[in-house]
C-alpha cells in the first residue's frame, strides 16, 4: 500500500506539473499573439471601411508601426464594414479624436493590418467609440493604390495611341505625318551636310574664315562705337550722357505736354478749334457753302461760272480786252484824233 501511494502521488504531481507548464505556455502564447497583455489591460475600439482589402479577425492593429491590439470581430453595418479591435490602455492617451485608422500592410503581400495615426491633440476615446477612418501618407496599400492607378492610366494612354488619339496616336499611326516627319529630318540632315560643307551664308560662316573675320572685326567696330557712345562723343553719346541735354529733352517733353493739356482744356484758337462745337458748326457750315459754291462754278451757274464754262462769252471778253487794247493804244500815238475838244458859243 504504501508503494500504491506513493505512485499516485508522484502521478498527481507530474500532473499538477504538466497543467501548470501547459498553462505558462499558453500564457506565453496568449500574451505574444494578443500583442496588447492580458483582456483587463486591453479596451475595445470600431472602425468602419468601406472595404477591408482581405482583413481578417486576428490581424494586428499598429500605432505608430508598433502592434498594440489585434481585430476581435468583422461585421457589415449597411453599406460598410465594421471592425471591431481591442488595443493596450496605454494607448489610451495616443488614440484620441484626432487619430485617424486606416488599412495597411506587413508588406506589399503581406497580411492586412489596422493602422492607426497617433495624436495627443484630441479627446481619447471611450470603450467601444469609433475611429475615423482615412488614408495614411506612406502606406504601402497607398503605394500600391497609387501604382495601380498608374497602371491604369498608363493601360489607357496606351489605348488612346493605338486608336491615333493625341499627337503620339498620330505619330505611330498616321502615315502621312511620319512621312512629313521623315522628310523633315532628311532635310536637316541635307542642312548639316550644306553647313559642313560651307554652303550658303551660315556654312561660309561656318566654314570660311574670312567671313568669320569679317563679322569679328564689325563686332570689334560695334564695340569701338559703344564705347564713344559711353564716353559721350558724338550726338549720339551726348545724348546718352550729356545731363544738360537731356534736361532739355526732359523741358521739351513737358512743353509739349502743357501745349496738349492746353489744347484738351480749349485754350487758344487750336485749343477752341478742338473743343468749341459751335466754332466747329461754324467753319463746317463755311466750308459746305464753299462746297456748293465750287459745285455752282463747276456747273456754269452765275456770271463767274458762265465765264469758266461758256465759250463764246470767254472769247467775247478776250475780243473785248484786245479791241480796248488797240484803243489804247491808237490814242497813245495819234491823241489829237481821239481827244478834240469842240467849244460853241451860242
Amino acid at each position: 500500500m504504501p508503494r500504491t501511494r506513493s505512485l499516485a502521488f508522484a502521478q498527481l504531481k507530474i500532473g499538477i506539473l504538466s497543467a501548470a507548464a501547459l498553462a505558462i505556455a499558453a500564457t506565453v502564447i496568449f500574451v505574444l499573439n494578443g500583442q496588447g497583455g492580458f483582456f483587463w489591460q486591453r479596451y475595445p475600439l470600431k472602425a468602419r471601411f468601406s472595404d477591408v482589402a482581405g482583413l481578417k479577425t486576428g490581424a494586428p492593429v499598429r500605432v505608430a508601426g508598433m502592434e498594440v491590439g489585434t481585430v476581435q470581430d468583422i461585421a457589415f453595418a449597411g453599406d460598410l464594414v465594421e471592425v471591431t479591435f481591442e488595443v493596450s490602455k496605454e494607448m489610451r492617451s495616443r488614440i484620441t479624436t484626432e487619430s485617424v485608422a486606416a488599412l495597411g500592410s506587413l508588406s506589399l503581400l503581406g497580411q492586412t493590418t489596422v493602422d492607426i495615426s497617433p495624436s495627443t491633440r484630441g479627446e481619447p476615446l471611450p470603450d467601444w467609440a469609433y475611429v475615423p477612418s482615412g488614408r495614411l501618407p506612406g502606406q504601402l496599400t497607398e503605394v500600391a493604390a497609387d501604382a495601380s492607378q498608374a497602371l491604369a492610366e498608363l493601360q489607357r494612354l496606351l489605348r488612346d495611341v493605338r486608336s491615333g488619339k493625341g499627337t503620339m496616336g498620330r505619330l505611330f499611326t498616321d502615315e502621312r505625318l511620319f512621312s512629313e516627319i521623315q522628310g523633315f529630318i532628311h532635310a536637316a540632315e541635307q542642312l548639316a551636310r550644306g553647313l559642313d560643307r560651307g554652303e550658303g551664308t551660315l556654312g561660309a560662316l561656318v566654314r570660311d574664315p574670312s567671313a568669320y573675320r569679317s563679322l569679328d572685326a564689325s563686332l570689334g567696330r560695334l564695340n569701338a562705337l559703344l564705347r564713344r557712345i559711353e564716353a559721350g562723343e558724338g550726338s549720339l553719346g551726348r545724348l546718352v550722357n550729356d545731363e544738360r541735354l537731356a534736361q532739355s529733352l526732359a523741358g521739351a517733353g513737358e512743353n509739349v505736354e502743357t501745349v496738349i493739356g492746353r489744347l484738351a482744356r480749349g485754350e487758344g484758337s487750336a485749343g477752341r478749334l478742338l473743343n468749341d462745337e459751335a466754332l466747329y458748326n461754324r467753319l463746317s457750315a463755311t466750308a459746305e457753302r464753299l462746297e456748293q459754291l465750287t459745285t455752282r462754278l463747276a456747273e456754269g451757274q452765275g456770271t463767274a461760272g458762265q465765264l469758266l464754262q461758256d465759250r463764246q462769252l470767254y472769247e467775247n471778253m478776250n475780243g473785248a480786252a484786245i479791241e480796248l487794247r488797240e484803243l489804247v493804244a491808237a490814242i497813245k500815238q495819234d491823241p489829237r484824233k481821239y481827244l478834240t475838244v469842240k467849244v460853241s458859243v451860242f
